[in-house]
C-alpha cells in the first residue's frame, strides 16, 4: 500500500512539473508570435523549382516589389532568398506559412538593406 502512495506522489510531482514544463514553452511561442518576432521563410531541404513555383503564384498574389531588381531584398539574386521574402509576407499578408516548402523561424532573418517585416 505505501508503494502505491508513493507512485502517486512522484506521479502527481512530474505531472505538475510537465505542466509548468509545457506552459512555459507555450508562453514563449505565443510571446514571439504576438511581438511579429516569428517569421515564415522557405525550408532548407525545399528544392530550387518547387520555390520557384511558389515564388510566381505568391507574387501573383502579394506585393513582391522589395525583390525585384534594384529593391532592397533583390540581393543576394536567388531563388531561395527571393522565395524566402515572398513566404514570409505571405504569412504576415495572410497568415499563411505551409509546411510543404516553408518553416516557422525565431530569429529575424533581415541583412544588410533588407528588412523582413
Amino acid at each position: 500500500m505505501n508503494i502505491h502512495k508513493t507512485y502517486y506522489k512522484i506521479m502527481a510531482k512530474l505531472t505538475f512539473s510537465l505542466c509548468y514544463l509545457g506552459f512555459f514553452f507555450y508562453f514563449i511561442m505565443c510571446s514571439s508570435y504576438v511581438h511579429g518576432k516569428t517569421w515564415c521563410l522557405a525550408q532548407p531541404e525545399a528544392s530550387e523549382p518547387q520555390l520557384q513555383q511558389v515564388l510566381d503564384y505568391l507574387c501573383g498574389r502579394i506585393d513582391c516589389e522589395e525583390i525585384q531588381p534594384g529593391a532592397s531584398c533583390f540581393d543576394p539574386d536567388t531563388v531561395r532568398k527571393h522565395a524566402s521574402y515572398a513566404i514570409n509576407m505571405n504569412y504576415r499578408t495572410n497568415g499563411e506559412c505551409d509546411g510543404s516548402y516553408a518553416f516557422f523561424f525565431l530569429t529575424d532573418p533581415s541583412y544588410g538593406t533588407c528588412v523582413y517585416p
